[in-house]
């Protein structure tokens, strides 16, 4: 099986619209059973949560399982996507790069070690983490995944961002009329993607 490192098509752009970047990134969470992993793949215009996985494992299925949701999630299928991660065995992974790929997403990758090339991720994980519980140690993985559940909804539909205006994703992701702000050091207006 051949893990291939796919280049950054997002580097020094932003993007403009719902469902053109997608940024994905897992994240670990303590039980009191040992560490779990979150999965999350988030919608970069809008800031919404499109899918995520939690389980006490850290296998590729987590990260499929996640996009499967994303993919359901979906308001504009017919638009064209890309699909922005690190190089983690996971995403590098052919079952997990193919999955997207028959279903019509581009496949970027960091190319770097710099956290501020897969940012919006890393921020919602430290989001999740230390405003909606779960940072603490957690007894076991239901009541993990029953948290995690409850902050995704709370996150999409009742946080607002400054970020977004201080509007909801939920709401920004079906009322797209904003301009972006990135969380890039010394942003100077970058090109918007034009995929």
């Amino acid at each position: 099986m051949f893990f291939r490192k796919y280049r950054n098509l997002v580097k020094e752009h932003v993007p403009s619209r719902p469902e053109q970047l997608w940024v994905s990134d897992i994240t670990y969470i303590k039980t009191e059973n040992g560490h779990n992993y979150l999965a999350i793949v988030t919608d970069a215009y809008s800031k919404q949560i499109m899918g995520y996985k939690l389980d006490n494992h850290i296998r590729t299925s987590l990260c499929t399982d996640a996009l499967a949701m994303a993919i359901k999630n979906r308001k504009y299928p017919t638009k064209k996507l890309i699909h922005h991660s690190d190089r983690g065995f996971q995403y590098c992974n052919p079952k997990y790069t193919e999955f997207a790929e028959n279903n019509g997403i581009t496949i970027s990758m960091t190319e770097k070690y710099d956290p501020y090339e897969n940012a919006i991720a890393e921020r919602i994980n430290r989001t999740l983490k230390y405003e909606y519980g779960l940072k603490q140690i957690i007894k076991n993985t239901s009541i993990a995944q029953e948290i995690t559940k409850q902050a995704v909804y709370i996150y999409n539909n009742l946080r607002t961002h400054f970020s977004l205006n201080l509007r909801k994703p939920a709401e920004v992701h079906l009322n797209p009329n904003i301009k972006y702000k990135s969380y890039r050091r010394n942003n100077v207006n970058l090109p918007e993607l034009t995929i």
